[in-house]
């Protein structure tokens, strides 16, 4: 465990240059102390590691410095052959080509229980066990590559967008990164010092720019995200809390467009604070879940739904 550590440590002084002791033991998930015995131990290996001190100090290797590192532990191969995000940024082939060189380079014996143990396994398949398709949204060849060229070279996008309710149309974009939620890919992106957040599937085409992109040297997609999510979140939905049958629960997750908490309730029901597109996507919504789910706020969307119910009852009450 220790040598699998003390690579880590080599990567990642190589990929982020100078780091903290105290940055290095929260990502290795070790001690500060042990970081610095393991600094030293590189050190008396021969490994080009040095101090710097000062307020923006740590530390980092000797510019220039390389060494093969390519072994990998049964569990890295393992979660290499079992994972499949590759494909929703385009790169299902490139993917695919990086496991085989992967596989090839292991020895034959670790070669053959790698190979056993990713058939073990299935990660998100195209349904579940009600024969529901999974979220996931087509998004194609041309204009993902687009896409992906822009954002990873740093240079405008001209995209031509279909939003919700409205036109498709062009416009200029400055891409900053791609995200992942659900199977769906979007693009955080600025136009016109605005931050803008598009779905690749509502993109009718893609066009990199020759023109660089007005963005930061570097982003922290997951804070950025958070952010875009709560002012999404904050700008005119329906916050409502449900009771709901555990058994349909995921039917309630499908149709709301986010989760705020979750606490379990005194019956066995869970209690959810949910948010909804607006009062009529609410009680679409709970509507299908017919008396598997009780909406207990707000006294709008109770009261929407009694009288829909009594306007059904009165329809098909017996002559």
């Amino acid at each position: 465990m220790r040598a699998d550590r003390l690579v880590s440590l080599v990567l990642l002084l190589r990929q982020r240059g100078r780091m903290t002791a105290d940055a290095l033991a929260a990502e290795l998930e070790v001690s500060t102390r042990t970081v610095l015995r393991d600094i030293e131990a590189l050190s008396a290996a021969g490994v080009p590691v040095y101090a710097e001190r000062g307020r923006h100090g740590g530390f980092a290797l000797l510019p220039g410095f390389r060494t093969e590192l390519t072994g990998l532990n049964h569990d890295e191969t393992l979660a290499l052959l079992t994972t499949g995000s590759g494909r929703l940024f385009g790169l299902g082939p490139a993917f695919a080509s990086a496991l085989r060189k992967v596989v090839d380079a292991l020895p034959e014996g670790h070669r053959a229980t790698a190979n056993d143990a990713a058939q073990r396994f299935l990660v998100e398949p195209a349904a579940d066990l009600l024969s529901r398709r999974a979220p996931g949204e087509e998004v194609p060849d041309a204009t993902m590559i687009e896409v992906r060229r822009a954002v990873l070279s740093g240079r405008k996008l001209r995209i031509h967008y279909a939003a919700t309710d409205r036109p498709a149309a062009w416009r200029t974009v400055d891409p900053i990164g791609l995200v992942t939620v659900r199977e769906r890919v979007y693009l955080l992106a600025t136009r016109g010092g605005e931050d803008r957040t598009y779905r690749l599937s509502r993109m009718l085409a893609a066009e990199e720019l020759p023109e660089a992109a007005e963005r930061p040297d570097s982003v922290d997609l997951d804070r950025a995200w958070n952010e875009r999510r709560a002012r999404f979140l904050a700008d005119g939905h329906l916050t409502v809390l449900v009771r709901v049958n555990p058994a349909r629960r995921d039917d309630l997750l499908n149709t709301a467009v986010a989760v705020r908490t979750e606490e379990p309730g005194a019956d066995g029901w869970p209690l959810l604070e949910v948010t909804y597109q607006d009062s009529w996507h609410a009680e679409w919504a709970l509507w299908q879940l017919g008396t598997q789910a009780e909406a207990l706020a707000p006294d709008s969307l109770r009261a929407a739904l009694h009288d829909r119910a009594a306007a059904i009852a009165a329809r098909y009450a017996p002559p």
